[in-house]
């Protein structure tokens, strides 16, 4: 797959009231909290080459401790019918089918959502190159899955094209998803951001939390 992974800095309340249920809780500092908007063309996947838009935190289970980190995605768009139902059933993940798409023009590269043709979300980005091998990161991704709070464990590579946060074009539309974004500041330049071609990841099987 190629990706996108983009990291603000947010208000720590408006994070927390987007995340589902009470079982986890955004890691924080002094009332700031890191929002990751990971943008995905897979291209080679057993659940099919499809689109998809991460929008979640960095988060943990209510209860643990600060070494425990991990990622909650409260959103996660897709554009086929078939991933989303696998990662419902199978990971719990917030998999909706919705207007996604990716273009690649004049050196930038822009990802859109659409919801009845009109614009919820777009982000554009220079297609920088990859400045040297990719980073392995291996974490946990935490859901509902059947009410149920779950991780599903995963190794990850992560793009080494650095972006220069100022080249990173954030621009919201209407409607539930684009509010949601507004609450927590965005469109802004992300502290942080990569882009990367080629990578791939696995996930594991995973487990109920405790």
């Amino acid at each position: 797959f190629d990706a996108a992974t983009l990291v603000f800095s947010v208000p720590a309340a408006a994070a927390q009231a987007l995340l589902p249920g009470d079982a986890f809780e955004v890691v924080a500092a002094d009332g700031v909290a890191q929002f990751v908007l990971a943008l995905c063309d897979y291209r080679d996947n057993p659940w099919g080459d499809y689109l998809e838009m991460n929008l979640g935190f960095l988060a943990r289970p209510v209860g643990t401790g600060p070494e425990v980190v991990g990622s909650f995605v409260y959103r996660m768009p897709v554009d086929q019918a078939f991933t989303c139902k696998a990662g419902n059933e199978v990971m719990g993940f917030p998999k909706t089918v919705e207007e996604l798409a990716v273009a690649h023009d004049d050196g930038r590269v822009t990802f859109s959502w659409h919801a009845h043709g009109e614009l919820v979300v777009s982000v554009s980005f220079p297609a920088v190159a990859g400045t040297g091998e990719v980073a392995r990161v291996e974490t946990g991704s935490y859901s509902y899955l059947h009410g149920v709070p779950h991780e599903t464990p995963l190794a990850m590579d992560m793009g080494s094209g650095l972006l220069d946060p100022a080249d990173v074009v954030v621009t919201l539309g209407s409607g539930p998803a684009a509010d949601e974004l507004r609450s927590l500041g965005l469109p802004k330049a992300p502290d942080f951001g990569t882009w990367g071609t080629g990578l791939s990841a696995t996930f594991q099987l995973g487990h109920p939390l405790p």
